[in-house]
C-alpha cells in the first residue's frame, strides 16, 4: 500500500500492545510508541502458492494451498491495499471487502505492515504496525491533512479453513482486523469531542458554562466558533458501533488543546439578571459598565438556540432591531439641546396634539403640560414636546447626530455579532416619529444601555464582550456629547426618576441614578413593546419586553432589580 510517511512523535499515543508479544497495555496507559518495525519477508511462504482443482462456481478453481501460503498471500494483499484480492482469499468476500475498505479509510492509517508470527494448528498470529494521523481538519478521520503521525501496533490472529468449494481460505471474522472488534463495530480515528476545547472565561477568569448560565449558551457557541481556530479537540482511535457512537477508546492520539477566551461578563450579575427575567416569557436585557464599555450581563428569554445562525439570531439583548420608543428621547434631547431647540429649565410646549407631515401626533391619554419646562416634558415622556422640533430639523440630522455622538449605526465589533442600531433617512411624519423612537429607528437593549452609559460617563465607549487587547480589535469611536450637554441629559434622567415615569420602578435603587421609560407602538400588536433604560453609579442597564405594556410598569422593575444587585 502506498502511503506518505510522516514524522512520528513518540509518547503521544497510548498503545494497546507495546511490543507485539506481551499482554496488552491497559487502556489509558501512556507508553512510548514503537519505531522501525521491520516486516518479515514472506517470500518463502509464498513459494509454491498455486491454484487447481474443481470449479468454485464463479469461474475460478478451488484454492489448493497450505494454510501458511494462504495467510501470507492474504496479509500481503491487505498490506499492499489490494482489498479485492485480500477479500477473495476469505470465506466471506463481501463482508471482508467492506471491513477492509473501512479499516483503511476510517482510520486514515499509513505505512501498514503485517508480519506473520507463530501459529497453532490453523490459527496464525500476526503483528500489525502502522502510523495514524494526529489532528487534521477532521480530527484524524483520514479526510483532512494530518499535521503529524503516531506509531500504532497490536497483535491479532486469523484461522484458515478448508472449504469444499473455495479450497483453503481465511475464515473471516471482525477479529481478524482487531481482536476487540465484533459484528457491527468498526475502527475509526476522530476528535475526542465534537467541538474544539474553547474555555470562555468571565471577568474573574472563571469558566462560563451553558449549564451555569443557559441564556449564554448561544453566545458561548459563537465565541467558540470565532476564537476556536487555534484550539484542538484532540483525537483518538476508537471502536464505534453501527450508529457511530464510541464503544471504547483504543488510543489517544492527541490530547485536547484548550483555548481560553476572556470576557467581561460578571457571573454574579449575570446570574441575577437570569433570575430576574426567569418568569418573563420573552425579554432581553443588557448591562454594561459606563466607564469602560464592558458588557457585564446579557440575558434573552427564551434563551436563543446555540444551533441557530448568529446572523438570524433571536437574541433580543444584542441582535434585535426594534423601535425603542420613548427611551430614544435621550438621543433626541441631546440633539435638540445642541441645536438650541430645548433647554431643561426653559419653558417648552407640550400640547395634547401636534400635526406634522399630515399626521396628528398625541400624548398618552392626550395629556398636556401647561407652562411646563422641557425637563418636565422629558420626565412625563411628552411626545408632542419632541415632534414639535421636527420642522426645524433636516431629514438626515437625527441619524447623523446619533452616529457621531452616540456611536449608533457604527460597526461595533464586540467579540460577538451585535446590532448597533439604525436611523434611516425619512421625511415628513416619519422623520417626526423618529424623534420619539418610532418609524424606522431600530435598537436593542445593548444599544439603549450604551445610550444611558454615554450620558452617565459623558463619553461614548463602544460596548464589548471580549476585551479588544485579546485579539487586537479596534473599537468604534464617536465624539460623545459635550460636557455641558451630558450634564443636562443626566439632569433629565434624574428628574424622570425623581418625579417622572420611572419613579415607581426606581424606588429603592441606591446611588446616583437616572432613567427613561419607553412604550413602542407596533402595527399589529395589541400591546406596545415595553422599554426601560437606566444607570446607577458605574452600571447601565436596559431591557425590552415585547408586546407587554408600558415600559415603566413592565420593563422598569426588571432593570431596577438588576441595578439593586450591583455592589
Amino acid at each position: 500500500m502506498t502511503a506518505t510517511a510522516r514524522r512520528a512523535r513518540p509518547g503521544t499515543g497510548r498503545p494497546r500492545d507495546t511490543d507485539g508479544t506481551g499482554p496488552r497495555a491497559p487502556r489509558g496507559t501512556a507508553r512510548p510508541a514503537l519505531r522501525g518495525v521491520v516486516a518479515v519477508t514472506a517470500l518463502v511462504l509464498l513459494a509454491g502458492c498455486n491454484s487447481g482443482g474443481g470449479d468454485t462456481g464463479n469461474g475460478q478453481a478451488p484454492r489448493d494451498a497450505t494454510p501458511a501460503e494462504t495467510v501470507a498471500e492474504f496479509l500481503t494483499a491487505w498490506e499492499n491495499g489490494d482489498v479485492e484480492k485480500a477479500a477473495d482469499l476469505t470465506d466471506d468476500p463481501a463482508a471482508a471487502r467492506a471491513a477492509l475498505t473501512a479499516f483503511i479509510s476510517d482510520t486514515g492509517l499509513s505505512d501498514l505492515t503485517l508480519t506473520p508470527g507463530t501459529g497453532s494448528g490453523d490459527v496464525i498470529s500476526f503483528l500489525v504496525t502502522a502510523r495514524l494521523p494526529i489532528g487534521g481538519d477532521d480530527g484524524g478521520s483520514g479526510d483532512g491533512e494530518a499535521s503529524d503521525t503516531v506509531d500504532w501496533q497490536y497483535r491479532s490472529e486469523l484461522s484458515v479453513r478448508e472449504d469444499d468449494d473455495l479450497g483453503t481460505v481465511v475464515a473471516w471474522e471482525p477479529t481478524v482486523l482487531h481482536p476487540d472488534l465484533t459484528d457491527g463495530h468498526r475502527l475509526e480515528t476522530g476528535p475526542l469531542s465534537e467541538e474544539a476545547a474553547v474555555r470562555v472565561l468571565d471577568r474573574d477568569g472563571d469558566e462560563l458554562t451553558a449549564e451555569d448560565h443557559p441564556t449564554l449558551a448561544a453566545i458561548l457557541t459563537e465565541l467558540g466558533a470565532r476564537y476556536g481556530a487555534d484550539a484542538g479537540a484532540g483525537s483518538e482511535l476508537r471502536i464505534v458501533d453501527s450508529a457511530g457512537a464510541r464503544v471504547v477508546q483504543l488510543l489517544e492520539l492527541e490530547s485536547p488543546n484548550p483555548v481560553d477566551v476572556p470576557t467581561t461578563i460578571d457571573s454574579d450579575l449575570q446570574a441575577t439578571a437570569e433570575q430576574v427575567l426567569a418568569d418573563t416569557d420573552r425579554a432581553g436585557l443588557a448591562a454594561i459598565r459606563p466607564s469602560t464599555g464592558e458588557i457585564l450581563a446579557l440575558v434573552t428569554t427564551p434563551a436563543p438556540d446555540p444551533a441557530e445562525d448568529p446572523g438570524e439570531s433571536t437574541d433580543l439583548a444584542v441582535k434585535a432591531r426594534l423601535a425603542p420608543g420613548s427611551t430614544w428621547k435621550i438621543v433626541s434631547s441631546a440633539l435638540m439641546i445642541d441645536r438650541g431647540l430645548a433647554s431643561p429649565s426653559a419653558a417648552h410646549p407640550c400640547p395634547k396634539n401636534f400635526d406634522h407631515g399630515g399626521w396628528p401626533f398625541e400624548n398618552l391619554n392626550e395629556f398636556e403640560l401647561e407652562n411646563g419646562t422641557f425637563a418636565q416634558s422629558f420626565a412625563a415622556s411628552c411626545n408632542t414636546a419632541f415632534v414639535s422640533a421636527a420642522p426645524e430639523l433636516s431629514d438626515e440630522e437625527l441619524g447623523t447626530y446619533a452616529r457621531n455622538t452616540f456611536g449608533i449605526g457604527l460597526e461595533w465589533d464586540a467579540g460577538i455579532a451585535v446590532e448597533s442600531g439604525t436611523v434611516p433617512v425619512e421625511s415628513n411624519a416619519q422623520m417626526a416619529a423618529q424623534l420619539i423612537g418610532q418609524a424606522g429607528v431600530r435598537a436593542n437593549p445593548l444599544v439603549m444601555a450604551s445610550v444611558s452609559a454615554t450620558v452617565r460617563d459623558g463619553s461614548f465607549r463602544q460596548p464589548y464582550l471580549v476585551p479588544p487587547d485579546h485579539d487586537g480589535r479596534e473599537l468604534a469611536t464617536a465624539a460623545g456629547p459635550s460636557e455641558g450637554t451630558a450634564a443636562q441629559l443626566r439632569g433629565l434622567m434624574v428628574a424622570t426618576v425623581q418625579y417622572g415615569t420611572a419613579s415607581a420602578a426606581m424606588t429603592g435603587v441606591p446611588g446616583e441614578t437616572g432613567a427613561k421609560t419607553g412604550s413602542a407602538e407596533v402595527i399589529g400588536q395589541e400591546d406596545p413593546n415595553a422599554w426601560f433604560t437606566a444607570y446607577r453609579d458605574d452600571l447601565a442597564v436596559a431591557a425590552v419586553v415585547p408586546e407587554s405594556g408600558h415600559g415603566g410598569k413592565i420593563a422598569g422593575p426588571l432593570v431596577a432589580e438588576v441595578l439593586k444587585a450591583a455592589p
